[in-house]
């Protein structure tokens, strides 16, 4: 499909739902006229057209939180598009990593477990701080309480494998991410952040064993 076959409403718009390339996560809903499309496909960053403001906006101009593309794709009618991006922060103008995040309704099936979606709970509990709740304990006791508790299952996480009990150290690794997602939210650092740098050492180590065969 080309451009030419993609339709635009009366408005010249076409809505571009905006995904996380990485997790799958439905970031945001845009609106794309032919010129911000154009732009997005030679610049390759998100470029949406602004229904309220009435102007062009790429996303991240003035908050730095720009979305690289890695796709676009048309719909079967071509009247929508999917675009996946890897992004440098928020999508949400709310500081929220998706613009997504007000629950409506909730259904009896349960969601898969993500670390995404751990990390959004534990986000709601600082905000709301709801009493009763572990979590809030740990926001409120502040960062050197938080700490604590990461060294702590750092310990436990250590005994249990020194043990070889792999059904305990299991546990204990379970209890230790829970830790640290509650540091980086207390910190402001989010599972893309980690994922990125990740993906930078494994290029990295993926060099390193090239030139090693190499020589």
């Amino acid at each position: 499909m080309n451009l030419e076959e993609l339709k635009f409403d009366a408005a010249g718009l076409i809505p571009a739902a905006v995904v996380d390339a990485d997790s799958g996560k439905l970031l945001t809903l845009a609106y794309m006229n032919r010129e911000s499309l154009e732009i997005s496909m030679a610049e390759g960053r998100t470029c949406f057209w602004s229904r309220s403001r009435q102007c062009l906006w790429r996303k991240g101009e003035t908050s730095g939180n720009v979305q690289r593309i890695v796709s676009i794709t048309a719909d079967c009618d071509g009247d929508a598009l999917e675009v996946r991006v890897r992004k440098a922060g928020p999508a949400c103008h709310t500081g929220a990593e998706s613009c997504f995040h007000n629950p409506l309704f909730r259904g009896e099936e349960e969601a898969p477990f993500s670390l995404e979606g751990l990390y959004d709970l534990l986000q709601g509990r600082k905000r709301d701080l709801p009493e009763g709740s572990y979590t809030t304990y740990l926001f409120q006791k502040g960062l050197d309480k938080i700490l604590k508790k990461v060294g702590e299952e750092s310990t436990e996480v250590i005994i249990a494998g020194k043990a070889e009990d792999k059904a305990e150290t299991v546990y204990e690794i379970a209890d230790l991410c829970y830790h640290v997602l509650v540091l980086m939210v207390q910190l402001g650092i989010s599972v893309e952040d980690v994922r990125r740098e990740l993906a930078s050492r494994h290029v990295i180590d993926h060099k390193v064993k090239q030139e090693k065969m190499t020589k």
